[in-house]
C-alpha cells in the first residue's frame, strides 16, 4: 500500500472543514455546533438539565440538587438554556414572587442525548477503565 503524503492528508482534511467541498455542514452550522458542544460539555449544563427532568423547578431547588453550583454559575447556565430554547422561565405574579424553570421539547431531546451518553459509558465502562489503567501504568514507567 502506498503511503499518503502529508500534503494529501492536509488537503483531505481541509476539504472536510466548513466551506470545503466535502464539508458535512455549512460554516454557520459548524459554528453553532461548536458553540453548543462547549455549552453542553461544561461542568453544569447537563446536571441542570437532569434536575429539570423531574418537572418544573424553582431556582433554589435546582441549586440544592446540583451540588456545588454557585448562584452565579446557575444563573449563567439557566440563562444560556433559556436563550437556546431548551428551558422556559415562568415568573408568577405572586407575593413573594415565584419563578420556575422547565424543560422544553428541545431540552428533552438534549436529555435523550445525555441518556445515550450515559448508556454508552455504562456499556463501555470497563473497557475505558482498563485503557486508563494501562495508560497510567505506562505513563508512570516513562
Amino acid at each position: 500500500m502506498t503511503p499518503i503524503s502529508r500534503e494529501a492528508r492536509l488537503e483531505s482534511l481541509t476539504a472536510k472543514m466548513p466551506g470545503g467541498p466535502d464539508s458535512p455542514c455549512d460554516s454557520e452550522t459548524h459554528e453553532l455546533t461548536r458553540d453548543l458542544m462547549g455549552q453542553v460539555a461544561d461542568r453544569w449544563t447537563l446536571l441542570v438539565v437532569a434536575s429539570l427532568s423531574d418537572g418544573p423547578q424553582r431556582f433554589s431547588t435546582i441549586q440544592a440538587v446540583v451540588a456545588g453550583v454557585s448562584h452565579r454559575m446557575l444563573s449563567k447556565t439557566l440563562r444560556g438554556l433559556v436563550r437556546d430554547g431548551m428551558v422556559t422561565r415562568t415568573a408568577y405574579a405572586e407575593v413573594p414572587p415565584r419563578v420556575e424553570y422547565e424543560l422544553t421539547p428541545l431540552g428533552w431531546k438534549l436529555m435523550d442525548l445525555a441518556h445515550g451518553f450515559v448508556d454508552w459509558a455504562q456499556d463501555h465502562g470497563q473497557q475505558l477503565r482498563d485503557s486508563r489503567e494501562q495508560f497510567d501504568r505506562g505513563s508512570a514507567a516513562g
